[in-house]
């Protein structure tokens, strides 16, 4: 009687049996298909997976073997109900035992199960093979882009510095790529370095050692495509061009960095650096990614979505309390509410974003998280281009009239983004009406118009008082004129018609004020105390009429809270749903100083 082999779905799907036989070691024998490893290759090709169609090709194989007369083939057994998907294993181990056959896999796992419930079991283990896809790479590749029907291609260079280059001239056809794709997932399986990351309908993602490969099937694609891409530099973090005013704020203030650029920048090498300057201070590092490409020291560990879900993954790590946490590839809404999350709970997060501009990576956030929130959360935006630090942006916060408006009435909480070297403001962040504002703040430049006006205006008033040593500012349609106070009759004439006839001259209006009034400073050490009101929407500080238009630094507790301007109605209303409203009423005193 020959012998009688069950294989289980990990050895069809390999095509281990069919190879077995072609090399003559189970020729003669009889080998007996469970229905439920048919029905599992079904499902899988069903919903879109290779494995599934690489199972059902070793099947076709078996049965050519078996209409030679090389190995005798049966199917045995009841297709499994849906329910029972989950125990298909468990079904295979039961039709080797119940017909004494030997059970043949590559689990270790499935072996070891069965020899402790008798079962006779062959275990195949693959002997480890060397990736043909490793062939296309060199010291200069970035990345390889293999196509059905099209010739293989790869990015060389650096980023920001690189060239497509051809590597062969015959295009790969569906059969070529198919193989190298089943050798990819066959790797993955038996290689302790490596995983499949994301398992979907017609996309496969894998992670093998330092290659990131990206798997691409009909109808999602419109051909088979695989995409390997490796790191090709590991870099530190004084190797770019970090200022040692930056390098201070990511020591010791910067706790919700940000790090945006475009596709192919150096986002991930920077994060990389960045990663490891934090763990040579002393910080306790970990990552969050999906895939975990990022090449970083074993004392760093990374973390995937725990159960496919990245919220816990991130429960995990608050209970890790990392110093800081890189979080790789936000996209989704959700990503920006669990970096948000996490940086609430006083965890340094460091994100990484796609942006084509460092205030797009900011912009994210706005709509996900709440306007008053984006300040605690984000501290530091770096915006990454060919792998150079190109700017850096600091966030703060403050309650003020935006720029452009006058009315003091119109004083409310703003995110000051500013350029980080020069401290100068950038953009305003603030809401007006049911919209939220970005404001691009431009520096006032003197135009060649308000340029010559300036000069004329001079030129006139020196005629008239040679020794008033006159100050002119160009203001839209009116020019101020400041000079010592003794000397404005003079120049406004009586009656003012010496200026009617200056302005005429020139076509301007003019306006003449005593130089003491551009000067003039409050005294920084007269405070005042302040009376809060409130109701259903504001907290409401009271000045009173004397200080309409006046500037006024407030402080809580002795605590710098922010800076704003005094209203028509001699006071300043703040949101009653804001931290800073929070922080006045929960106060004991409230004092204010003049500006």
């Amino acid at each position: 009687m020959s012998e009688i082999y069950v294989p289980d779905t990990s050895v069809i799907i390999d095509g281990r049996i069919s190879k077995l036989i072609s090399k003559g070691k189970l020729r003669g024998c009889k080998i007996i298909v469970p229905e439920a490893v048919v029905s599992e290759l079904e499902n899988q090709a069903l919903r879109g997976k290779e494995i599934g169609y690489a199972g059902l090709d070793e099947l076709k194989k078996l049965k050519k073997y078996s209409d030679e007369k090389v190995i005798e083939l049966e199917f045995y057994g009841k297709r499994p109900k849906k329910e029972e998907y989950k125990d298909i294993d468990d079904i295979i181990r039961n039709v080797a035992k119940e017909l004494n056959a030997t059970l043949i896999t590559s689990d270790r796992l499935q072996a070891h199960i069965a020899r402790s419930k008798g079962i006779k079991v062959k275990l195949i283990i693959p002997k480890k093979k060397k990736l043909s896809i490793l062939k296309y790479f060199d010291e200069e590749t970035m990345s390889v882009h293999l196509k059905e029907n099209v010739v293989p291609l790869a990015k060389k260079g650096t980023p920001g510095n690189f060239k497509l280059v051809k590597l062969d001239d015959k295009p790969l056809s569906r059969n070529k790529i198919k193989k190298i794709i089943r050798e990819i997932l066959e790797f993955a399986r038996y290689d302790r370095n490596s995983f499949i990351e994301i398992d979907r309908k017609h996309a496969i993602v894998v992670q093998i050692k330092d290659l990131r490969i990206a798997i691409a099937m009909p109808p999602f694609s419109d051909g088979y495509e695989v995409t390997i891409v490796r790191p090709t530099v590991k870099v530190r973090l004084d190797e770019y061009n970090i200022t040692e005013k930056l390098l201070e704020r990511l020591k010791k203030q910067a706790e919700g960095i940000i790090i945006a650029g475009p596709p192919g920048s150096g986002k991930s090498t920077f994060a990389q650096a960045l990663a490891e300057f934090y763990k040579e201070q002393g910080k306790i590092v970990k990552t969050m990614e999906s895939p975990r490409d990022l090449q970083v020291s074993d004392e760093i560990t990374q973390y995937s979505p725990l159960e496919g879900d990245m919220e816990k993954t991130a429960d995990i790590l608050l209970l890790v309390r990392p110093d800081y946490t890189i979080y790789d590839e936000m996209r989704k809404t959700r990503d920006f509410k669990i970096y948000t999350d996490m940086r609430m709970a006083g965890v340094g997060m460091i994100g990484v974003v796609h942006a084509n501009r460092a205030i797009d990576a900011l912009q994210r956030f706005i709509g996900r998280v709440d306007l008053g929130l984006i300040p605690q959360i984000v501290d530091t935006i770096i915006f990454i281009k060919d792998a150079r630090i190109e700017k850096v942006y600091k966030i703060e916060f403050t309650v003020k009239v935006p720029t452009g408006m006058v009315d003091a009435d119109l004083a409310r909480p703003v995110i000051e983004v500013k350029n980080f070297e020069t401290d100068e403001i950038e953009y305003e962040i603030y809401t007006f009406g049911e919209e939220t504002i970005v404001m691009p703040i431009k520096r006032k430049v003197e135009t060649p118009i308000e340029k010559l006006a300036k000069e004329r205006v001079l030129i006139e008033i020196k005629k008239i008082a040679p020794r008033s040593n006159p100050e002119v500012v160009i203001k839209n349609n009116y020019a101020e004129v400041y000079v010592e106070e003794n000397y404005i009759p003079t120049i406004i004439g009586r009656e003012g018609k010496r200026i009617e006839r200056l302005e005429r001259k020139l076509g301007i209006n003019i306006y003449v004020y005593p130089k003491e009034k551009k000067s003039k400073t409050f005294d920084e050490d007269k405070y005042i105390d302040v009376s809060i009101e409130y109701n259903d929407k504001f907290v409401i500080l009271k000045f009173g009429r004397e200080y309409v238009g006046k500037k006024i630094e407030v402080y809580v507790d002795d605590e710098k809270l922010f800076i704003a301007t005094v209203s028509r109605k001699g006071e300043i209303k703040i949101g009653k749903n804001t931290n800073i409203a929070s922080k006045i009423l929960k106060a004991k005193r409230i004092r204010a100083k003049i500006l």
